[in-house]
């Protein structure tokens, strides 16, 4: 396991040390989609720090994939999926299950973002298909399966605990984002579920909430932030004058799942240093 259960945040320096109160997942499932790099990677770091038996999916990154599973642990497992509708989705939720017995923690963290800058006039028809598969109709089929294992476990385990559903949902959804008019789409559409979800959940002490975070150093936007001319951009945007670092985002991600946030449900938890404000 990857060492210690505790988190020390340090703005700019992220260290593992004890604490006073602990963020600990003991005896918990995750399942978290896309971990094999980038926010899910540290998520998958983060909870398994925070001794929870973690599964991951991954698509391509198979090298990492297994790297890290191995850093982590015999108590973490990578899962090869490739997530484009509701059937992928309920495949993946039965292996996780399969190998774990149970699940009670979701996190929806996997994604594309067409980086190309396509006007909607210009947008092919697969290109929209092909980012609400991946980005919204795979999210609904992992939700959807998710809990149904979830409440079936609780009738039998009623003294379990409440389970946990976060879903990664960005800036663009919020704001809206020119040129990527799929993403935005997408991204958009996972709030108005968090809060529809909530609601319906809340009596089946299934928690859901949504964290979106904005610019974040990650493979997938590393072009845009390495160019000179649109990395100046998108830091003149930020007011705390800086992209996010993967960590930033998995640490909130861990707090949703954990006894401190037992009253917070229907949430859209902003990180990105202040972005969507000026935005």
């Amino acid at each position: 396991m990857c060492p210690g259960p505790d988190l020390q945040l340090r703005t700019g320096n992220w260290k593992l040390s004890p604490m006073s109160i602990p963020l600990s997942l003991s005896n918990k499932v995750a399942l978290i989609t896309g971990g094999s790099r980038g926010i899910g990677a540290a998520t998958v770091r983060m909870f398994s720090q925070a001794d929870a038996k973690v599964a991951f999916s991954y698509q391509k990154a198979r090298g990492q994939a297994e790297a890290l599973a191995k850093e982590c642990g015999a108590d973490c497992h990578a899962i090869a999926a490739k997530l484009n509708g509701p059937d992928s989705a309920r495949t993946l939720i039965n292996t996780t299950v399969k190998h774990f017995g149970r699940l009670d923690i979701l996190v929806a963290n996997h994604g594309v973002w067409p980086a190309e800058d396509i006007a909607i006039e210009k947008m092919s028809d697969q290109q929209w298909r092909s980012t609400l598969s991946i980005n919204l109709d795979a999210v609904f089929g992992l939700v959807k399966y998710s809990v149904e294992q979830m409440k079936s476990q609780m009738k039998s385990q009623p003294r379990a605990g409440p389970c946990h559903i976060v879903l990664i949902s960005s800036t663009s959804g919020q704001r809206g984002e020119a040129f990527h008019a799929d993403y935005s789409a997408t991204k958009g559409a996972i709030i108005s579920f968090t809060k529809s979800l909530a609601a319906e959940l809340a009596s089946s002490s299934i928690y859901v909430n949504c964290v979106a975070p904005g610019w974040v150093d990650t493979d997938m936007s590393r072009p845009a932030l390495d160019d000179p001319r649109t990395g100046e951009v998108i830091r003149r945007t930020i007011p705390l004058g800086r992209v996010a670092k993967p960590e930033e985002i998995a640490a909130p991600v861990l707090f949703l799942c954990t006894e401190h946030a037992g009253f917070i449900t229907g949430e859209i938890f902003n990180v990105n240093g202040g972005a969507v404000l000026v935005g």
